[in-house]
């Protein structure tokens, strides 16, 4: 039981470590990396960009759009 227990904990408090901060990307790496995001980060990462493209320029939205 106790190894259960710290296990789950363990989990707990261990996973914001492996989490990806989009917001601290900028536009084009965010564009550079579509299609390579881990499917269990691919919410967070649609969310980030969807909120970026009304300031994106022409060039980024051509780009956000072929891909």
């Amino acid at each position: 039981m106790k190894k259960i227990l710290f296990i789950s904990l363990f989990t707990i408090f261990m996973s914001p470590l492996f989490a990806v901060d989009y917001s601290e990307m900028s536009t084009q790496e965010l564009i550079a990396i579509m299609g390579y995001v881990e499917k269990n980060n691919e919410k967070d990462f649609n969310k980030e960009l969807k909120s970026r493209i009304p300031t994106m320029n022409e060039k980024e939205k051509q780009k956000y759009k072929l891909i």
